[in-house]
């Protein structure tokens, strides 16, 4: 059994040594985060359909008033915008979506410091590109882990913890 000592928790930080903590040393860390997380996958599809929504109202007029000329940039605008809303979320000062901060999760690096928006922005694309091509079978992958870390988190270095007690997280270049 593991005994790795419980990360340090100061003011404005939280984050540990090597890699991120054994589940079985700090259970809090990461009990519930795969139901939490589809519910909160759930939570951001409705926000992003709202988003959606508002942009298509909004693109409307100006694909009218152009003439359809701005047809277009409203169509990539549109298949871009879940891919800023979770990046954007993710690597902003919360480190998660609307829906994961309803269901108390955050995203972390693997050392336990806020994720870059590059390391979000890789995680979010890995994510929009396999889950669709498998069906979703791939996130079964965080059946078979302890942290319950999926295939994009691995790629990318980021886990999924909870977001119990746990102040605003500083990157080493400390925002």
């Amino acid at each position: 059994m593991n005994t790795q000592p419980a990360p340090a928790l100061r003011p404005g930080r939280f984050h540990w040594q090597g890699e991120a903590p054994d589940p079985i040393a700090i259970p809090a860390l990461f009990d519930g985060t795969r139901w939490r997380r589809i519910v909160a996958y759930l939570i951001d599809v409705v926000i992003v359909l709202l988003l959606a929504g508002l942009l298509w109202l909004a693109g409307s007029l100006f694909i009218v008033l152009t003439l359809g000329a701005l047809t277009p940039l409203v169509v990539i605008t549109a298949a871009l915008l879940p891919i800023a809303y979770h990046t954007f979320c993710i690597g902003g000062p919360r480190n998660a979506t609307l829906g994961m901060q309803m269901m108390d999760l955050r995203v972390v690096a693997w050392n336990g410091n806020r994720p870059s928006y590059l390391q979000a922005g890789i995680q979010t694309v890995l994510f929009y590109l396999t889950v669709p091509t498998t069906n979703g079978l791939i996130l079964l992958v965080s059946l078979f882990n302890d942290r319950g870390r999926c295939v994009h988190e691995m790629l990318c270095g980021t886990l999924t913890i909870n977001d119990l007690m746990l102040p605003e997280i500083e990157g080493p270049d400390g925002r």
